[in-house]
């Protein structure tokens, strides 16, 4: 059964709610320190940073892309990277200052210019080691040179962008940029622990106790999950239809025909480790689909393999202008030759 939410609540990231401030990672790391540091190497703590600090600009600081009559450059000068976009006669300039994405798929830079924030019309790939369009600019033309440097973000575009990518960026439903802790933290996930830490120094610890992640259900964790990659009720109400939709991971994994709403052993963190970086190996997953899909279970089992079960059952898709390909997560029998299921 699936649970549809149609409110403007749910359709937003509930990370841009409000809510009590944070404590920050650091805290945490006085009494978690092994998964604090363990969950600090992941992409995700580095889903978003500063430019200065980004490895890919100080590792590429010049880069070059050229497309229907318009030319970037991005240059690295110290700690800066500054974009330059030449056409229609004209030039422009403007600083890079936050770069969102780690770079295993791919990063997009934002840039404000004139009091409003833009997001890069270009992003680096790492499959080319260089600029492409970005992943939505594809279905736009550019027609003068604001254009061509970027899309302006709208306040609930900015406020989604920097709450999946950051921890402390949005309260009272507005974006302050000036309390952004980069990088997912403890806080995305597990919500503000100020209350918790002031009751454990304080010694009071039925006061200090926070809701338990790991008991969630496999609904509750999609829909802890989907505030970011995505619910099936976002999803289902305003697209993307077809291969799009195929990075939106619990949307995937909720049209499933095995998905059960109650079942915790087809929850994300079932198969993936919210603490550690993401599991590559295709082999390593074969105990999790095991663990539903075997004769102890008295469950159908593939009379074909018996190893490397998410390879055909979860096919890795091609993403148009993504320079990358997604593990589908609609869990299926895969046909030659059928149409992708929406």
């Amino acid at each position: 059964m699936r649970v549809a939410c149609w409110s403007a609540a749910c359709l937003l990231p509930l990370l841009a709610i409000a809510g009590p401030p944070v404590a920050g990672d650091q805290v945490c790391a006085e009494c978690h320190g092994k998964v604090v540091s363990r969950f600090r190497a992941t992409p995700m703590a580095k889903a978003l940073e500063p430019v200065p600090q980004t490895e890919i600009l100080r590792e590429h600081p010049s880069l070059a892309f050229e497309q229907a009559g318009f030319q970037w450059r991005i240059i690295r000068e110290g700690e800066r990277s500054l974009m330059t976009v030449t056409g229609k006669g004209g030039t422009l300039t403007v600083p890079l200052l936050w770069a969102f994405g780690r770079g295993q798929a791919g990063q997009t830079y934002v840039f404000e210019r004139e009091g409003a924030l833009y997001e890069s019309r270009v992003s680096f790939y790492n499959a080319l080691g260089g600029l492409d369009l970005t992943m939505g600019a594809q279905q736009s033309q550019a027609h003068d040179l604001e254009e061509a440097a970027g899309r302006r973000m709208d306040s609930l575009g900015a406020r989604e962008c920097f709450g999946c990518h950051s921890t402390g960026a949005v309260s009272g439903g507005q974006l302050h940029l000036e309390s952004i802790v980069p990088g997912v933290g403890c806080e995305s996930c597990h919500g503000s622990a100020a209350r918790h830490v002031t009751a454990v120094r304080a010694g009071n610890p039925a006061a200090a106790k926070m809701p338990k992640l790991g008991a969630s259900t496999g609904e509750e964790m999609a829909e802890l999950c989907g505030r970011c990659h995505r619910t099936w009720s976002q999803i289902a109400l305003s697209g993307p239809r077809g291969v799009l939709n195929v990075r939106f991971q619990p949307y995937r994994l909720t049209n499933s025909k095995c998905y059960d709403t109650a079942d915790a052993r087809i929850a994300c963190s079932s198969c993936h480790d919210p603490h550690g970086a993401l599991e590559t190996s295709a082999a390593a997953y074969d105990a999790r689909c095991a663990a539903c899909h075997s004769a102890a279970q008295h469950t159908k089992t593939c009379r074909v393999a018996k190893a490397n079960c998410v390879t055909c059952h979860m096919p890795k898709i091609e993403l148009p202008g993504a320079h990358a390909r997604f593990t589908d997560h609609q869990i299926r029998i895969v046909r030659a030759g059928e149409a992708y299921p929406n």
